[in-house]
């Protein structure tokens, strides 16, 4: 099972948020507590790298993001996150998620595999 889909089983009415094209959902510097996995449209998560140059990622629909501020106590943005497109997102906090992990090992795994690929394709990319 694909880690969205896991959400998506777990989310109730009020972890769903919509988004309009340039609306901001977080910004970098901020406390994150929530992850966010994309139903519908787009995200661009933008951050200064240390040449102070602006760098970007977008992420597509189906993947997640944002899960470092589940696993870090008092976890810092490093990213601004703003909507490319209009957004449906599933929101899931960190007791959701050690839910998950724990009733739905394979959770964790389909996860790590996202990080994974996005990794990959920031890397391919040279963003």
């Amino acid at each position: 099972m694909h880690a969205l889909d896991t959400m998506r089983a777990l989310a109730s009415k009020g972890e769903l948020i919509t988004l309009e094209p340039g609306d901001v959902l977080f910004k970098a510097g901020e406390t994150g507590s929530t992850m966010f996995g994309i139903l519908e449209g787009s995200v661009r998560l933008t951050w200064t790298d240390a040449s102070a140059h602006d760098r970007h990622e977008d992420i597509p629909v189906g993947h997640i993001f944002g899960s470092g501020s589940l696993v870090v106590e008092d976890h810092c943005r490093l990213s601004t996150a703003t909507a490319r497109s209009f957004c449906r997102l599933i929101v899931m906090n960190r007791e959701k998620f050690l839910f998950a992990v724990q009733e739905a090992p394979m959770f964790a795994i389909g996860l790590l595999a996202s990080i994974d690929a996005r990794l990959r394709d920031i890397n391919m990319d040279g963003a």
